[in-house]
C-alpha cells in the first residue's frame, strides 16, 4: 500500500475529526477521572451513530466490509480529542475474534449486535503483567469457565468477553456472556477504561473453533487491537505536538517567544520525527492485515506508537511549565491516557519479545 490514503481515507479522517471535535471537549472527560465504572457516552453514543462500530466488520452481520486501515483512521482521530470509552477497540478485538474463529451460528449470534454497538465486548487474555500467558489463569471444562481474571479492559461494561482459557488439552479460546459474572471495578487513574476484574464460576461459554494452537489466534487478535491502539496513541501524540507548538509561539520569556529557545524548539522538533514515524508503521502494519509480516508490523507500530505519546505527554508539559499540571489545561488527561495504552494489548517489553522472536525466525 501507498504510505500515502486515498480520497475516500482522507475523507473519513476529515469527516471523523469534524465530529469529534465538535461534540468532544474535556470538561465532559474530567468528571470520569474520579468516577469508576464510568464512560463517556456522548462519545459512545456518536460512535455507533457514525457506524464506526461496524466499519471494519463483514457486511453479512451488519459490517461496512472495511478495514483496518480505515478502522485505524478513526482512532486516530478518537485519539486526538480523548475519546472516553474504551470499546471501539476491545469490541472490534471480539468481533474479529468471532470472525475469524466462531462458527456459523456464533457469528450469527454475536457479530450484528457488535456491528451496531449495541454488544460491547472485551478480551481477557492476560494473566498481570502477562499480555499472553503459557497457563491462562481461567480453567474450560464441560463449556464451562471457573477462575478469576484481572485488569479487563471494557470489563465493567461489557456484554460478552473473549476469553483465553486453559482447557483440558492446553490453551483455548471461548466467548462467554457475562450477565452473571461477578465484577470487581478497578480504580485507576484512567477510569473510563472500565477496568475490572471478572470473576467466573461454572460460566457458560463456547470454544471457538481455531485451527492451530490457541496461543498464535489469542496473539493474532492481540495484534489486530494493538493497530487501533497504536492509532489512538499517535493521535494522542499529534495533538500534544500541537499544542506544545502552539503555546512556544505565544509564551513569551525575556523579551521573545519561549520557542525560540533551543532547549523548547528541539523537543518540538524531535515530537514530530516521533509522531511521523509513528504514524507510518501505523498505516504499513494496517495495510499488512492478513500477510506473514503483520504481527510484526504490528509490533512494530505499537512500540513506536507508544514511545511518541509518552514523550509527547511528559515534554508537551514539561513544555508549559506550571500550568501544565493544573486541572483546568487538561494536559493530565493525555498523560494518563498515555500511560493506560502503554499497557494494553500488552506493554512494550511483549511486543518487543514478538519482534525479537519473529527477526530470530526470519534468520534462522
Amino acid at each position: 500500500m501507498s504510505i500515502l490514503y486515498d480520497e475516500g481515507q482522507q475523507a473519513i479522517a476529515t469527516e471523523t475529526r469534524r465530529v469529534l471535535e465538535a461534540r468532544i471537549d474535556k470538561d465532559a472527560l474530567l468528571p470520569l477521572l474520579e468516577t469508576t465504572g464510568a464512560f463517556h457516552e456522548g462519545f459512545w453514543n456518536m460512535a455507533k451513530e457514525q457506524g464506526w462500530t461496524a466499519l471494519a466488520l463483514p457486511e453479512d452481520h451488519g459490517g461496512l466490509g472495511l478495514g483496518l486501515v480505515e478502522l485505524g483512521l478513526v482512532a486516530h482521530q478518537a485519539g486526538r480529542t480523548l475519546s472516553g470509552a474504551p470499546f471501539l477497540t476491545s469490541g472490534f478485538g471480539a468481533a474479529k475474534a468471532i470472525e475469524l474463529f466462531g462458527s456459523d451460528a456464533q457469528k450469527a449470534r454475536w457479530l450484528p449486535g457488535l456491528a451496531s454497538g449495541e454488544t460491547i465486548g472485551a478480551i481477557a487474555f492476560a494473566s498481570g503483567a502477562n499480555a499472553l500467558p503459557t497457563r491462562p489463569d481461567i480453567g474450560f471444562d464441560a463449556d464451562r469457565l471457573d477462575g478469576r481474571i484481572g485488569g479487563v479492559t471494557a470489563g465493567s461494561i461489557a456484554d460478552i468477553a473473549v476469553v483465553y482459557a486453559r482447557g483440558a488439552d492446553g490453551p483455548v479460546l471461548v466467548v462467554a456472556e457475562l450477565a452473571n459474572v461477578g465484577r470487581g471495578i478497578v480504580q485507576g487513574f484512567d477510569n473510563s477504561r472500565c477496568i475490572a476484574d471478572l470473576h467466573f464460576v461454572d460460566t457458560p461459554a463456547e470454544a471457538l473453533a481455531v485451527a492451530g494452537p490457541a496461543r498464535d489466534a489469542a496473539l493474532h487478535v492481540l495484534a489486530l487491537q494493538s493497530v487501533i491502539t497504536a492509532h489512538e496513541q499517535t493521535g494522542g501524540a499529534e495533538a500534544l505536538m500541537e499544542v506544545a507548538r502552539d503555546y512556544a509561539i505565544t509564551r513569551r520569556a525575556f523579551g521573545q517567544v519561549i520557542g525560540a529557545f533551543q532547549s523548547v524548539k528541539h523537543r518540538i522538533a524531535e515530537l514530530y520525527g516521533l509522531v511521523e514515524l509513528a504514524r507510518a508503521n501505523c498505516i504499513h502494519a494496517a495495510s499488512r492485515e492478513g500477510e506473514d509480516d503483520f504481527i510484526i508490523a504490528a509490533a512494530a507500530a505499537r512500540l513506536s506508537a507508544t514511545e511518541a505519546y509518552d514523550t509527547a505527554a511528559r515534554d508537551c508539559i514539561q513544555i508549559h511549565g506550571g500550568i501544565g499540571v493544573t486541572w483546568e489545561i487538561g494536559l493530565h488527561l493525555h498523560m494518563r491516557r498515555a500511560r493506560s495504552l502503554a499497557i494494553e494489548q500488552g506493554n512494550s517489553l511483549f511486543w518487543e519479545d514478538i519482534v525479537v522472536d519473529g527477526l530470530a525466525g526470519e534468520k534462522a
